[in-house]
């Protein structure tokens, strides 16, 4: 071996020991601190009333009768009520916020905009003067949490079940607008402005170049957004809007543990009977 082809330690790259990417990281942990801490100040978290011994000895009582469940004829009998009253307050909801939802999104969106499918540049006025109006109603509608709506409908039509699928049909119309608006301009445009540029109609174009590319994350946010409403149902309950939530503010006002714990398991069930839901449909219609 010649003395040419022993490799130089002058020639061999000398390894940093400092990772580059160090006070990128550090930056970005200190500015999320600074972020957090008056975020937390504002807040005034305080962590030991989780160990205060009134507090304890509250939930101490309250975990204590918690099992087993309660399962009385009576108490079932009422429990059966009001779980069908939250599936249907989740699924009356829904119902009535698809229809706008997807009126809106398709005067929101420009994926069947002349000007956007063919290219030409800035979009009409008229185009704008509608889309702007929308897009700002459907801001308003999903910035309103489901709960003040339903505190509103509640003093608007009494307490029951109507308050909360009015409330769910607001919310959810604003959010399921916005979301269909934004599926509708991420597909792929070129099957719709092949449709336009053989003189089709924009439904046409819809309904043949821009559905079938969107409808598998329509239905998959839809049946996601049911399952967010299925929840809210039971977080409006506490306001008077009917279903399980009504009847575990009660149980909880009474401190009876083991209708709370009943009535957590059946909204388990329906959680993962949403989730086997949004599995079948994706399997079979997709």
């Amino acid at each position: 071996m010649t003395q040419s082809s022993i490799p130089s330690t002058a020639t061999q790259p000398q390894r940093n020991p400092r990772d580059p990417a160090l006070l990128p990281r550090l930056m970005i942990a200190l500015v999320a601190f600074l972020l957090l801490w008056p975020g937390l100040r504002l807040s005034e978290l305080d962590l030991s009333v989780l160990f205060d011994r009134e507090g304890t000895q509250a939930m101490g009582a309250l975990l204590e009768g918690a099992w087993p469940p309660a399962y009385s004829p009576e108490f079932l009998q009422l429990l059966w009520r009001s779980t069908l009253e939250t599936l249907a307050i989740g699924i009356a909801g829904i119902a009535l916020a698809l229809p706008p939802a997807l009126i809106a999104a398709l005067l929101a969106t420009r994926a069947l905009s002349r000007s956007a499918l063919l290219q030409r540049g800035t979009p009409s006025l008229p185009g704008r003067a509608v889309r702007g109006p929308v897009r700002a109603l459907l801001v308003v509608l999903r910035s309103i949490p489901e709960i003040v709506w339903a505190l509103l409908f509640v003093r608007a039509v009494g307490l029951g079940p109507t308050a909360g699928v009015l409330a769910i049909a607001l919310t959810y119309t604003g959010m399921l607008g916005k979301v269909y608006a934004e599926i509708f301009e991420s597909v792929d445009r070129r099957p719709a402005e092949a449709l336009i540029s053989a003189g089709a109609s924009r439904s046409v174009a819809f309904l043949y170049g821009v559905l079938p590319n969107a409808a598998a994350e329509m239905l998959s946010y839809t049946v996601y957004r049911w399952e967010c409403a299925l929840r809210a149902s039971v977080v409006m309950g506490f306001v008077g809007a009917g279903g399980l939530g009504q009847q575990l503010e009660l149980s909880l006002r009474m401190f009876a543990g083991d209708e709370v714990l009943s009535i957590l398991l059946v909204f388990l069930l329906l959680v993962l009977l949403a989730d086997q839901l949004s599995r079948l449909l994706r399997e079979r219609l997709l």
